[in-house]
């Protein structure tokens, strides 16, 4: 599949969904800086992750959801090898040489690296990309832990492409192995360019996201399935810690680390395995005490996280299926999967933090919250939890207040909606 049929099948000419807000202000922003029209304004979403943490890099399963909260660039292409990148939200601006990305350039801000990988990794694997103008901006908090650095290479990726297809060219679909080889890519840039180890999960959720569906994703084969939410009555409510998560790149690459060691030993007694996810439960029952406590920590979570997963989808397709008198049964259980994940993460994995803690602590107090954990890497960021839109206003008033009260911080609380993925709006 041809990089713009890619395109094509992303383009949404006269129809900006829920994003106008932004993509109206990249437009004009642009035009401000540029003095002309952008030609395409590519939009990415940021993603929630509602269970299947520090799954992805085991070769396990995930269950995210991308969020109505993107990153948003605003384009068009030069005749030139030169790309102009001016990023809104930090006030930063820089050029890149096309034919002269690696090493990476001493001055480049850290925003930059997303574009720069970006565009190193499509030209190194084939792809003959133009010059751009552009302009980035968006509303995926920042060191939050909903993958605004995903959303930013996604989309990079997208505006790259888009760069360099013809004025017009014939609308197709693109195909599953395309988008998966796109989420890949993008994956080798935080591994090659930012130095973080990440799986594929971010990248695959910004790309293929479904409104109203979770992406229930096998992080090995890149099989996915969309799981409806119906939610119903319940919304999904993320809370924000707004401590910077100093220690997240550093840990996050010390538990892949802990977790391969792990899988080498129990090779030893389980033979032909090549990831956690290769372990049954019962399997790592058996064999847990020949490994030292650390490992058998972080292990027995990841392997106990992918059958959450697993047993959280199945609720999910049970509740689709069932009458509406019995439909928040399941939903409830969905939650409990939910706080048992919170537990395991914080205990066993140690890569919560004491205002995660709280916040998901003040959740379980309001009655209508079903389920509440971490989302992300750790070590600050965020929380997500399934409220009732009855307790909303308790849930916000008691979050608010409880946590300024215990921290002196102001958190912040976004309700969001289930987004479609990435786009590329056509002007």
């Amino acid at each position: 599949m041809k990089r713009d049929a890619l395109i094509d099948s992303l383009r949404t000419p006269n129809s900006l969904g829920s994003r106008p807000k932004y993509i109206s202000a990249a437009k004009q922003k642009f035009e401000a800086i540029f003095g002309a029209s952008p030609r395409f304004v590519v939009s990415a979403p940021g993603r929630v992750n509602l269970i299947g943490e520090h799954t992805d890099y085991n070769a396990g399963y995930v269950f995210p959801v991308a969020i109505d909260k993107y990153i948003h660039i605003a384009m068009r292409e030069r005749a030139d090898r030169r790309a102009v990148l001016h990023a809104l939200d930090v006030n930063e601006s820089f050029e890149l040489n096309l034919d002269a990305l690696r090493p990476v350039p001493p001055n480049a801000p850290t925003w930059s690296y997303y574009l720069i990988g970006v565009a190193s990794l499509l030209q190194e694997s084939g792809n003959k990309i133009a010059g751009i103008d552009a302009v980035i901006m968006g509303d995926v908090p920042i060191g939050a832990g909903l993958s605004s650095s995903a959303a930013l290479s996604v989309s990079a990726a997208l505006a790259f492409l888009a760069g360099s297809i013809p004025q017009s060219s014939p609308d197709a679909a693109v195909s599953e192995a395309r988008k998966k080889e796109l989420a890949a890519l993008c994956q080798g840039v935080e591994h090659e360019f930012v130095g973080v180890n990440c799986g594929i999960m971010d990248q695959t959720i910004s790309l293929l996201g479904r409104a109203d569906h979770g992406l229930f994703l096998d992080c090995r084969s890149l099989a996915y399935e969309h799981v409806p939410l119906n939610l119903g009555a319940h919304c999904i409510a993320i809370c924000n810690t707004k401590v910077k998560r100093e220690l997240a790149a550093s840990e996050y690459n010390k538990r892949r680390t802990e977790c391969e060691r792990g899988v080498d030993l129990l090779s030893r007694w389980l033979p032909g395995i090549s990831s956690l996810r290769d372990i049954t439960l019962s399997d790592f029952k058996k064999h847990e005490g020949k490994l030292p406590a650390l490992t058998q920590k972080r292990c027995g979570y990841v392997v106990a996280e992918n059958t959450r997963v697993l047993d959280a989808v199945s609720t999910l397709k049970a509740r689709n299926q069932q009458t509406s008198e019995k439909v928040d049964d399941p939903l409830i259980a969905f939650g409990r999967l939910m706080n048992a994940s919170h537990k395991g993460l914080r205990d066993d994995y140690e890569v919560s933090c004491r205002e995660l803690d709280l916040l998901t602590d003040i959740a379980h107090s309001v009655d209508g919250v079903i389920g509440t954990r971490m989302t992300g890497a750790g070590f600050g960021g965020c929380t997500v939890s399934i409220v009732h839109r009855d307790a909303l206003e308790t849930f916000r008033t008691r979050v608010t207040s409880e946590y300024h009260k215990q921290t002196g911080i102001e958190p912040e609380i976004y309700l969001c909606n289930v987004s479609n993925g990435a786009q590329v709006f056509n002007y």
